[in-house]
């Protein structure tokens, strides 16, 4: 008896294409939402609690004060975070993970032992 082994690069024969597209849209949208070199690194850093502009700016290094108010605007928009200011003098400005953006941590929990596993991995075969 012949085995056929199924190219892995293609949808399981059990799927359509369509619903093959379909499995792939969910993470497809998340990566487009958590992509890039600051989203994440943002999140991490609001998972301690409110913080200032400036605040998180310090704790991101290379972050410019223009990009962290577009990553900041987008978070926003998905409503991963929020923004509250309190009117005094000079006006204070703060930002949270909404409730929504906490449901984030245990996947940011889960990156950060992949990452610890793959540092170790990489960083000990050298």
């Amino acid at each position: 008896m012949e085995i056929i082994e199924q190219d892995k690069r293609k949808c399981p024969t059990h799927l359509s294409t369509g619903e093959c597209k379909t499995r792939l849209l969910p993470v497809k949208d998340a990566l487009d939402i958590l992509s890039g070199k600051w989203k994440l690194q943002i999140i991490l850093s609001l998972t301690f609690g409110k913080k200032r502009f400036k605040q998180i700016q310090r704790e991101i290094p290379g972050l410019t004060p223009k990009m962290l108010s577009k990553e900041l605007k987008d978070l926003e928009m998905n409503e991963l975070a929020s923004r509250h200011v309190y009117d005094t003098s000079p006006v204070t400005v703060e930002y949270e993970l909404t409730t929504y953006g906490k449901t984030l941590k245990p996947l940011i929990g889960e990156l950060h032992k992949w990452g610890s596993k793959h540092r170790k991995r990489i960083i000990g075969r050298k």
